[in-house]
């Protein structure tokens, strides 16, 4: 699949390499590739936070029924996880590269002119996005694009997402996971994408686990979802175009089609790219590759 690619800034190097539809639907089935291992724990106190976010427009749903879901969850990603662990480093490294080509190199990327991706850490056995990543912001700036990468408020599932134009935009968080930081080198706040002039064309997530059919395994903290439950609102009140939703993933993290259990906080995809390329899911992404 080609070799491991380095890139020069010595920021991506050090800091990327080496290192929740409708009513409940669905359950949890054990995909066979994926090795049993005890439950991770979420907190009570967490999933209460993230329903009390989420649960505005839900009205009617008892957390008692959703419960059995949020094991099955909490379950799966605890076998998830560990299998990204096991997952062999020139595995990896060649999965990383694949996903990453596939998506510098696709036309849906190439028209886009704003766009949200994550900043991938080692930490979190997250797919690589160092390249694309460099790929926008090397771009000449008459060409370049908007870039806003992820910031994470609170612990209530609340997360901005900001403009940067490089790498030294970012800091290390708590957690050591590089995020942009508030103002820039001039003292002045940084663009937040939920006050742009402009919509999205493309938001670029990660995940835990995907199916074909778009449903995502989040790491439970309800970020992302509830982030872009809040740009969908956004974007009809201004009549704008729904960004195309892509999620990234190594093979060993798409299971078998409903395996994921949703609930109705959870956002689909419209697309993954794995190594074997883009896996259109929704309309719009497949008239993308049209």
């Amino acid at each position: 699949m080609g070799a491991i690619h380095f890139y020069p800034n010595s920021k991506l190097q050090t800091m990327f390499l080496p290192r929740k539809a409708t009513h409940l639907i669905r359950t949890a089935i054990v995909v066979a590739h994926i090795i049993p291992s005890p439950t991770i724990s979420c907190s009570a106190a967490n999933v209460s936070r993230t329903m009390v976010n989420m649960n505005k427009d839900c009205v009617g749903i008892d957390s008692h029924e959703l419960e059995p879901i949020f094991e099955q969850k909490r379950s799966l990603r605890s076998k998830v996880r560990k299998a990204l662990k096991n997952m062999d480093p020139n595995q990896r490294s060649q999965e990383d590269n694949a996903i990453q080509n596939s998506v510098v190199e696709s036309s849906w990327f190439k028209a886009s002119k704003n766009v949200c991706a994550y900043i991938s850490s080692p930490a979190l056995l997250e797919v690589d996005t160092s390249r694309i990543i460099t790929e926008v912001l090397s771009s000449p700036a008459e060409e370049r694009k908007k870039l806003y990468v992820p910031r994470v408020e609170d612990r209530n599932s609340n997360m901005k997402m900001l403009m940067i134009s490089s790498v030294d935009d970012l800091i290390e968080n708590s957690m050591n996971i590089l995020e942009p930081a508030l103002v820039d080198s001039n003292g002045n706040q940084r663009e937040d994408v939920m006050q742009a002039s402009d919509p999205l064309d493309l938001f670029i997530l990660p995940g835990l686990a995907f199916d074909k059919s778009g449903s995502r395994l989040g790491r439970s903290g309800g970020y992302y979802d509830l982030f872009l439950k809040n740009y969908q609102e956004l974007t009809k009140k201004k009549r704008w175009k729904q960004p195309l939703l892509v999620a990234l993933s190594y093979s060993i993290q798409i299971i078998e089609e409903g395996a994921i259990p949703v609930t109705p906080f959870d956002i689909p995809v419209d697309a993954l790219v794995s190594p074997a390329g883009f896996i259109p899911i929704s309309v719009a992404a497949l008239r993308r590759c049209e």
